[in-house]
């Protein structure tokens, strides 16, 4: 893994960042996802099984979606929305991704439900989008890397909220990804070190998310990620007016008893007054 530091000013090492992403993404992401979940008319099938399952992680925070207005940042292959949109949401989906949208767009046709795929950088939504009637806004899994200025990703969705909307995000705690390395895949053999720096700053280049799904070689799909603090991701919601509700952490729920010591994944719900 290489340290990339951030070159020129501040706006254009934020283009350098966004441009880099948006390539490796639209690259093969469509054909990754075909591979990891069979055409859409298959993985179909198992979304319309039980939605709820689908979005079970982050679903406990939404209360009933039946009738909101929904807003998934960064909704990649479209899993998500369309999983919230057979429970009845009216749902969004904001993602640069070319693959992404025309995966995501025949799941919904395959479903037979409609969402709204936007195909845009999250950072550059269009006025007419900021429309601040959404009921809950949500990211998961991998989503804030993206973004090498939190305050202002926070900003976009204080405008997307209606009053007493919430924000829910949740993604992979920073103690494991700054901090700690973990080797071997059985408790017996598994070992954790601390070879981070908690505080770096640095941009990192890594493969693209799909890449064990992709063709394509591994220097062909690399992003640059600006890996946050605990402390950073709260401060940043809070200036942007939005009240925290809660903040959980969790170990890592599809492993054995050898990682639960260790914090795996966060999720804040905040809400906007």
């Amino acid at each position: 893994m290489e340290k990339t530091k951030l070159v020129g000013n501040e706006n254009e090492s934020k283009e350098v960042c966004i441009e880099k992403n948006k390539d490796s993404w639209n690259d093969s992401s469509y054909e990754a996802w075909v591979n990891r979940f069979g055409m859409p008319s298959e993985a179909i099938q198992r979304i319309t099984k039980d939605p709820a399952k689908m979005v079970s992680s982050i679903y406990g925070k939404f209360g009933d979606v039946k009738g909101k207005k929904i807003m998934n940042l960064m909704g990649s292959n479209g899993t998500k929305a369309v999983s919230l949109a057979l429970l009845g949401a009216n749902v969004s989906v904001v993602d640069f991704s070319d693959g992404n949208k025309k995966y995501a767009l025949e799941l919904a046709q395959e479903a037979g439900v409609s969402i709204e795929y936007i195909l845009s950088d999250v950072l550059k939504l269009s006025e007419s989008k900021l429309s601040g009637d959404f009921d809950i806004v949500f990211a998961e899994m991998g989503i804030l890397h993206y973004f090498s200025d939190l305050k202002v990703f926070m900003d976009i969705i204080y405008k997307l909220l209606k009053k007493d909307g919430i924000f829910v995000i949740k993604d992979f705690h920073p103690v494991s990804t700054k901090l700690i390395t973990s080797r071997g895949s059985t408790a017996k053999v598994r070992k954790h070190k601390v070879t981070g720096d908690y505080f770096d700053k640095e941009l990192k280049e890594k493969n693209v998310a799909y890449s064990k799904y992709s063709d394509e070689s591994d220097e062909e799909s690399k992003v640059l990620l600006r890996l946050w603090t605990l402390g950073e991701i709260v401060t940043s919601i809070a200036e942007s007016n939005l009240v925290i509700k809660c903040l959980d952490e969790e170990p890592n729920q599809s492993s054995d008893t050898f990682d639960k010591g260790i914090p795996k994944i966060f999720t804040i719900v905040a809400k906007k007054a």
